[in-house]
């Protein structure tokens, strides 16, 4: 038996938490609406036909494969999570990178143009539009912070 997600949604949040820095990335699952599933992470290949689609509402405690880019960090630290996908040009499937980085969004992204880039030239093929999802947060003093960011996969035939 195989399981090949016929969906995909992305998501995104940032968190603080006074408590520790694991309490700041459960508040950041929470917010994306993922903080109630069992996350495996997988690696970064999005299937022939499968379509983006919105957020969907999964039973609790489900097993939810995923490809996630976090950091945590304490307070005054700049972190940084993202990721960036993006479809094969012939129609053959898709492409996820992801990546975190104690620095700005905007060099995040960069990092992230430049991993995407290479997944196309090592295998040869041409991209599609890319798209970025990413979190930046400044953690304030006395706190913990995480940023996490999410391509979730669902609906599998």
């Amino acid at each position: 038996m195989h399981l090949v997600p016929a969906e995909f949604f992305v998501t995104s949040a940032s968190a603080v938490s006074k408590v520790s820095d694991l309490n700041a990335f459960d508040i950041a699952l929470i917010k994306m609406k993922i903080g109630e599933q069992n996350l495996v992470a997988v690696s970064s290949v999005i299937p022939v036909g499968a379509r983006e689609a919105s957020v969907a509402e999964m039973p609790m405690g489900s097993i939810t494969h995923c490809v996630l880019a976090q950091i945590r960090g304490p307070g005054g630290e700049r972190i940084s999570a993202g990721i960036a996908y993006a479809f094969r040009k012939d129609g053959n499937g898709g492409y996820v990178a992801e990546g975190r980085m104690h620095g700005s969004k905007g060099s995040l992204i960069d990092s992230l143009r430049s991993k995407m880039e290479e997944i196309a030239r090592s295998r040869g093929v041409e991209l599609g539009e890319i798209k970025y999802l990413a979190e930046e947060l400044v953690v304030p003093k006395g706190h913990y912070g995480a940023c996490v960011a999410a391509l979730v996969f669902t609906g599998y035939e």
